[in-house]
């Protein structure tokens, strides 16, 4: 395929950044579109040009660092996958393709496409934990018995990648989807009954802190959502920072 790319290009933090067009050539159908950004990255580098810079790491949607807003869609026109595992065979011969980093005051941009999201550290080390013992001398898997469907509820939240996908999609700039699937990944287990109040407060106040804007209700972060994360945790994110506030 031969393709038209218009690419995000900025120097650093401080520096004005701007729409570059490229050209690409015999494009294949079956490469990632992180293959493809390495093949025409390889092609600027052959012509004495600055690569475009990128995020990525495991290339097998795990790690949740590739982050790309691809024609007006956060890890591009696929669904439920990240920007490492969306392949060429999604567009045509002869498109253009829009690529831009993703867009929020909390994450700064880097380099061209490179984004700062250690905002989400920062949420996660406000309260992303539990002091109950879960290694060593632990107890047997059925000593504490867990709803089923609590515990599934609990798996799908602790899927979320911290892609930021949920940030970029929403007008807003929330972040709720992501504290929520974090504050659920805890509050349904008895092991995070312990900081439960401490926990959805300190990380929806470093939510806050961090810029990120409120909830639209729009639901678009589910629906770019890589990991299909649920709506459902940022209702009950909501009851939990209710329950905490009226305890004090």
């Amino acid at each position: 395929m031969n393709l038209t790319l218009k690419i995000w290009r900025q120097a650093n933090v401080d520096a004005k950044g701007k729409m570059v067009t490229y050209y690409i050539t015999d494009v294949s159908p079956d490469m990632s579109f992180l293959e493809m950004m390495d093949m025409h990255n390889e092609q600027l580098i052959g012509n004495g040009e600055d690569p475009v810079a990128f995020d990525h790491d495991c290339r097998e949607g795990i790690c949740g660092m590739c982050s790309m807003f691809i024609n007006g869609e956060a890890h591009g026109p696929d669904r439920l996958v990240t920007t490492c595992q969306l392949h060429m065979r999604k567009f045509k011969d002869g498109d253009t393709i829009t690529i831009e980093p993703f867009r929020a005051n909390a994450f700064p941009v880097i380099k061209d496409l490179a984004v700062d999201r250690s905002a989400f550290d920062r949420i996660q080390q406000a309260g992303g934990f539990v002091s109950v013992n879960t290694s060593g001398n632990t107890q047997d898997a059925n000593a504490i018995p867990i709803d089923k469907h609590d515990a599934d509820k609990s798996f799908d939240a602790a899927s979320c990648i911290g892609c930021g996908a949920c940030v970029a999609s929403c007008k807003n700039a929330s972040a709720m989807l992501f504290v929520s699937a974090k504050v659920s990944q805890y509050a349904l287990l008895p092991q995070g009954k312990v900081e439960a109040t401490d926990r959805v407060i300190n990380m929806v106040n470093q939510m806050d802190e961090e810029g990120f804007g409120n909830c639209t209700n729009t639901g678009a972060c589910e629906v770019e959502c890589p990991k299909g994360i649920s709506l459902e945790n940022v209702a009950r994110m909501n009851r939990e920072y209710l329950t905490a506030s009226l305890k004090g």
